[in-house]
């Protein structure tokens, strides 16, 4: 078999996932309900959907939800008390909504809720006392009992169960002022003393978390800026959506049009000073087929990131996209530049970045294309970023289905060359025009994955039936050949005998690639007929040792 038993079942788990939602897919379509949600508010929150770790505003660590952000969304109805089933829910944000009714006491049966913002609504009635425990809450704005003065109705830094007397805490703000102060007095002394041709330091607004960090030239927004620029993250402004977050087109206050990023995953303690580090590490990387990082807004529940806006969208859009009269459509020249050009950006990350930066989802709806059609890889580094909170080996897989690797699906150890893996997939897609995986295709008995489609068109000699007919036959077919070639040597099962991808640019220039692709060959056909000697041996049942060697062929190593 072309792929690890560990892939096809988690296609199947997927499939079993369509007509069966989980408990807390219940729960949340309860609280949709209950929110009075409009049809295109929560459009793809439905039993439908793979999982609920799909759907908007929700994030999941594993297949856990752990965040469900409904901030500003315009709901009128009330607190679905379903929400006590979702027990790894860690942040529930639903505050400047209308909301009405009382705060359901199964929101205290939540043992890992760190943020509750409920503010600005219209809900009334006592607040569960437990809730004063979370450490992180806000229910200004409501017709709420907040109950004794000792428990307000918001806190940044905890709940009230802890009581200190006035005159401590006048203390301790009095002396650290004066430390303060006295720190500041120094500083500008030194700062005196030093030329002035220092990287430029940005210093967030008012009502954002208070940090200094220096990066250059890269720009610190204000989160007023950025909701202005993108119309309050309007919907018709929505570019794309992946498991980062949504991105969103926008106009800054001098015309210059940007596309924002809102990551998803953002609740972890003391992550905000580690997000810091790694945007300054991806600002860092600067390269011609690299998106270039414009800048970025943290705020207390926020994380965004500001790019340029690519006028000509993903590769994924030219070749799949509702192309509109006048829309581009990438001819052959075209994509063998945007092969050649994305090949080149891993390049640089693998190789030339210190610390290199492995992207994990490397796929056409992550290359981009500038007006003149120049592949950009964007998304690069934001695996790495928004899994700061972890430790150094990542277990939760972050891709897309049909791009990851087999090691990464099996294991979570991702390297180099599971971008590899992605890179040749992406070449098929390319070459095709079609998605990494289709299970339209099993309607006429094809494989589902690309990956083993053109592997058995490829054994059969019929690339007539590969290439995207959207060229028009408009191309060279030795070059669709030699392109193919490039792909499979990348998606090999083996990471060790995939090429690193400074080899693979340099076969797209024409080295190399013919003594790579006869190793390839030969290995490919004493595997197959090593394959089928021992599905003869099983079919005829010669004996019991020859059958355990066909089953666990079937199976993962």
């Amino acid at each position: 078999m072309s792929f690890p038993i560990e892939l096809i079942f988690a296609v199947l788990a997927c499939l079993h996932s369509f007509v069966s939602p989980d408990a807390q897919g219940d729960a949340l379509l309860a609280m949709k309900n209950d929110l009075n949600a409009s049809a295109d508010q929560l459009a793809n929150w439905n039993p439908y959907q793979v999982s609920p770790c799909s759907w908007f505003k929700i994030t999941c660590d594993g297949n856990n939800v752990i965040s469900v952000s409904l901030s500003s969304m315009g709901f009128s109805g009330t607190l679905s008390p379903k929400v006590g089933v979702l027990k790894t829910l860690r942040t529930l944000t639903l505050n400047q909504n209308n909301l009405t009714g009382t705060i359901p006491d199964s929101l205290s049966h939540l043992p890992n809720l760190i943020i509750l913002q409920l503010a600005s609504n219209s809900l009334s009635g006592q607040i569960p006392e437990h809730l004063f425990q979370v450490s992180k809450y806000n229910f200004s704005g409501n017709q709420l009992n907040c109950g004794m003065i000792s428990q307000p109705c918001a806190s940044d830094s905890g709940g009230s169960s802890r009581k200190p007397k006035v005159g401590i805490i006048v203390g301790i703000v009095g002396g650290l002022l004066g430390l303060l102060l006295l720190g500041g007095l120094l500083l500008l002394l030194w700062k005196g003393r030093h030329k002035r041709n220092r990287s430029e330091v940005f210093v967030d607004v008012a009502d954002e978390v208070d940090r200094r960090i220096a990066f250059g030239q890269l720009k610190r927004f204000s989160w007023r800026e950025l909701q202005l620029a993108t119309d309050n993250f309007s919907e018709k402004n929505v570019l794309g959506q992946g498991g980062f977050g949504k991105v969103y087109k926008g106009v800054l206050a001098d015309n210059t049009k940007v596309a924002v990023k809102r990551l998803t995953d953002y609740e972890s303690p003391g992550g905000d000073a580690a997000f810091q580090r790694e945007v300054e590490v991806i600002s860092v990387a600067v390269h011609r087929n690299l998106l270039r990082l414009i800048g970025f807004c943290t705020t207390p529940t926020e994380r965004l990131l500001v790019y340029p806006f690519m006028q000509n969208l993903s590769v994924a859009y030219c070749l799949r996209g509702k192309l509109k009269p006048g829309d581009p459509v990438l001819d052959w020249p075209t994509r063998k530049q945007v092969a050649l050009g994305t090949a080149r950006g891993l390049e640089y990350l693998h190789e030339h970045c210190n610390p290199k930066i492995i992207h994990r989802d490397v796929k056409a709806a992550n290359v981009l294309l500038d007006g003149d059609f120049e592949a950009v890889v964007g998304d690069f580094g934001l695996a790495k970023l928004v899994d700061v909170r972890k430790t150094n080996v990542t277990t939760q897989v972050r891709g897309t289905m049909g791009h990851i690797a087999p090691e990464y699906l099996s294991t979570g150890k991702s390297s180099e060359r599971t971008d590899v893996f992605g890179y040749g997939i992406m070449l098929l897609e390319l070459v095709t025009g079609q998605r990494a995986i289709d299970f339209s295709r099993l309607e006429e008995e094809d494989d589902v994955l690309l990956f083993d489609h053109v592997k058995k068109l490829q054994r059969e000699k019929r690339l007539d039936a590969i290439v995207d007919c959207n060229l028009n036959n408009n191309y060279n077919i030795l070059e669709i050949e030699l392109m193919i070639q490039v792909a499979l040597l990348c998606t090999q099962a083996s990471p060790e005998d995939r090429p690193a991808m400074s080899a693979v640019v340099q076969m797209l220039e024409g080295e190399g690639l013919a003594e790579r692709w006869r190793e390839w060959e030969h290995i490919e056909v004493t595997r197959r007929e090593e394959y089928e000697r021992r599905q003869r041996r099983f079919h005829w049942g010669e004996d019991s040792v020859y059958n355990q060697d066909a089953i666990e062929l079937s199976g993962g190593r």
